[in-house]
This record gives C-alpha cells, structure tokens and sequence, in this order.
C-alpha cells in the first residue's frame, strides 16, 4: 500500500485526484478516504493540507456521482409500489429548503457510510445541485480536519486496519443491508402518516 501513495504521491495532486474518484466510485471494499490523504500528506509534508483537502472532496465528489449513476441501473429490477414511494421520497426531500444539503453534508461530515447515501440518490434517481454541494463541502471541512491532525490519529486507524478486511467487510454488508431496507420503505406513509410500514419484497427479475 505505501509503494502504491509513493507511486502517485509523485503525480502530486492529479494522481490523489484520480486514485479518490476510483475509491469513491466503488461501493465496497475501500479504506476511509481521509486516511489516504492522511498517509499521502505522511508521506510528504510539502503537500498543502487546504489543497488536499480540496483535490480530495473534488475527486470524492465525482466518485460517488458516478456510484450514483450506475446506482440508477438497479431501479429498474424494482416494484412499481417501490418505485412510487421513492419518487415520493425524492420529492419531499426536494420541496426541504436544505433536505437535500443537509443530509448530503451530515454524511459527509460523519463516519455514516456515504457510499450508502449515493446508492439511494440513485435508486431514487434524485437531482438536485445541493446535494452534491452538501457532500464537497463536508468533505472538504472533514478532511482538512482529519489531515490536519493526521499525526495523532492516522497510526491508530491504520492499525485498525492493517492485514485484516474484516472492519471493512462488516461495514460494507451493512450498508448493502441498509440499502435493501431503505428501498423497501413505504415512504409516502412515513411522511404523511408518520407510520413506518414496509413495502412487502418481491424477488428483482434479472
């Protein structure tokens, strides 16, 4: 792993920018994003900790876009009831005055698997420019901060995570988990009625 950040490190900024949208595209199977900056800024120091931090939110943006998009493929193997009650999910979210940003931001800001969030924009075919400004901007406080105090907290993490997929594996099966769980919601009850009623699963054609 440190052979492959001393390979891109010496593409400076770019080779960050393109290792970040392959990481944030793939829903599973990746380290938390902040720790390569982190070991990227490790090992060199000359880097800009505010220009990591903004190549990283750029790169994870574009990342988790085009999750997103291929995301919307799996909508069509869904239930036209499932489908109804994204729309209608989409729609709330839409007519919120920061519903959108908020939560693209709060995910973005915090250890919640955002790969999760991305997938349900595309199951929900969301669009809206604010949730895309939501996740950079959270992105890019949360790694400027995280960067910033790499020296105490990079060592811990990735002893946590060194010769061992297991963290990863358990992190990446709930958020498929949570995903099924989230497409079977019956949204537009849990909004108008405040009842959470799921939608009863049938098997997806392939």
């Amino acid at each position: 792993m440190e052979d492959i950040f001393e390979i891109l490190s010496k593409l400076s900024y770019l080779g960050i920018f393109l290792l970040l949208v392959a990481m944030n595209a793939s829903p599973i199977l990746m380290l938390p994003t902040w720790i390569v900056l982190s070991s990227f800024y490790t090992i060199d120091p000359t880097f800009n900790i505010l220009w990591l931090s903004i190549v990283g939110a750029t790169g994870a943006l574009i990342g988790r876009i085009i999750l997103m998009f291929i995301s919307r493929f799996f909508r069509r193997f869904m239930g036209t009831e499932r489908k109804s009650s994204l729309d209608i999910l989409a729609d709330f979210l839409k007519k919120k005055k920061y519903g959108y940003f908020s939560t693209s931001f709060l995910f973005a800001m915090t250890p919640l698997p955002d790969n999760m969030l991305f997938m349900a924009y595309g199951i929900m075919r969301a669009k809206n420019i604010s949730l895309f400004a939501g996740f950079w901007m959270g992105r890019a406080i949360a790694y400027y901060v995280m960067i910033s105090i790499s020296n105490i907290t990079l060592k811990p993490f990735l002893d946590l995570f060194d010769d061992s997929l297991t963290g990863i594996l358990v992190t990446d099966i709930s958020s498929m988990v949570m995903i099924v769980i989230f497409a079977c919601i019956n949204w537009n009850r849990l909004i108008t009625e405040k009842k959470l009623v799921f939608v009863k699963p049938k098997f997806w054609r392939v």
